[in-house]
């Protein structure tokens, strides 16, 4: 039985995303930026799916910019606001556990003259308002959190952020990374006060190297890539006619009986939470319950290293994380999120994310908890010699 339970990395696409973006590429191909009537027919892609999306968000069709995904519609967000609006202040602010797109943006901005601080958060991984509140000034342009953390699934209070910096630093905008959280959440950025988000197609069954970034008309913002001015001068290049189908399709259909399906997805989440309770020794990190995003359980096993297990699973067609897979390379790096919240070094070298997607079956979750209690002795014992 093959359980891929590494979700949180990327998904497999829907079948009527693989339609739509195979007539994309074959039959309808041309340009959006041509003025003949194979250009037409592409743009009409284009704005059906930004239909979709701002439909979806209950925002404007026009507040609504395709990229290659998150790590550009970070970037954008964060540096893009932060110099457009540079006269009126050079702090910016973000949490510890961010996905390496913000902080390195975040890095960047110090280089160029601005001043960053980074919130703490508790041992569940939330962000703690307290500091937040704190390290608020009139200074603050733009601060950004993501909405799920994708290590732990730990789920930010975002209106309460949002509701704080709007009142302590009227000139600051939000920026919420919800590559994590659309798909799983109904999220509206306008009632929750959200300034700018941006996702990812693949994290929701769709194609990977496209994502949007949704930008309130009222937020200053400067491009940060320039040519052919396409997509109002926000982002310039060929627009990305087949992924952005694929994506649109890919709403559509992820939120169709959606409330049935996180519902699914929550079962399947609590069995596996169940499971891991039969095991000697491991140790779930952060909340498990509905308070926490439906989709991530993070699992320590003390005396087995991740990487062992991670590969001793795969023997089994089980595949999970032994981290996050948006460090490319850096096999031995340590997690800035288990860091966060302060595991010991046990703990942290012996970390595995499993990630469900919506199709996931409690038959799997069952078959991988086995293969747990068959492994986990066994290399333990290894270990000791």
């Amino acid at each position: 039985m093959e359980c891929y339970f590494d979700n949180s990395a990327t998904t497999r696409c829907y079948e009527s995303v693989k339609e739509i973006m195979i007539r994309t590429m074959m039959t309808d191909y041309g340009n959006p930026s041509s003025m003949h009537k194979k250009g037409v027919d592409a743009e009409n892609y284009v704005k059906d799916a930004r239909d979709i999306l701002a439909k979806n968000l209950k925002v404007n069709a026009k507040e609504i910019f395709f990229t290659s995904g998150g790590t550009e519609g970070n970037n954008l967000a964060i540096i893009g606001t932060a110099m457009a609006n540079r006269r009126s202040g050079n702090h910016v602010i973000t949490s510890a556990v961010e996905h390496p797109s913000v902080t390195a943006a975040m890095e960047y901005l110090e280089e160029n003259g601005f001043r960053a601080s980074y919130i703490p958060v508790d041992a569940d991984g939330i962000l703690r308002m307290d500091a937040l509140e704190a390290a608020l000034d009139e200074e603050t342009v733009l601060v950004s959190v993501m909405y799920v953390n994708n290590e732990i699934g730990a789920v930010q209070p975002i209106q309460d952020i949002a509701e704080l910096v709007h009142k302590k630093a009227p000139k600051a905008k939000l920026h919420v990374d919800a590559v994590q959280a659309y798909g799983k959440y109904r999220i509206l950025p306008k009632k929750l006060e959200i300034d700018l988000l941006s996702a990812s197609g693949h994290k929701i069954h769709g194609p990977k190297g496209v994502g949007f970034l949704y930008v309130n008309d009222k937020v200053k913002i400067k491009p940060i890539s320039y040519g052919g001015g396409q997509q109002e001068g926000m982002r310039s290049g060929t627009v990305n006619t087949t992924g952005i189908a694929g994506l649109g399709a890919a709403v559509k259909e992820l939120y169709t009986g959606f409330d049935e399906k996180i519902e699914r997805l929550y079962t399947v989440k609590q069995a596996f939470v169940n499971g891991i309770g039969t095991i000697e020794g491991a140790v779930i990190h952060g909340l498990v319950g509905k308070d926490s995003a439906p989709h991530i359980v993070n699992v320590s096993f003390p005396g087995v290293r991740s990487e062992v297990l991670l590969h001793a699973l795969e023997e089994y067609e089980i595949y999970v994380s032994a981290g996050s897979a948006c460090a490319a390379g850096k096999k031995h790096a340590v997690s800035p999120t288990l860091t966060a919240i302060r595991l010991d070094k046990d703990q942290l070298e012996s970390a595995i994310r499993f990630s469900f997607h919506l199709e996931s079956t409690v038959d799997e979750v069952n078959y991988c908890i086995e293969k747990l209690q068959e492994i986990i002795p066994k290399l333990k014992k290894y270990t000791r010699r």
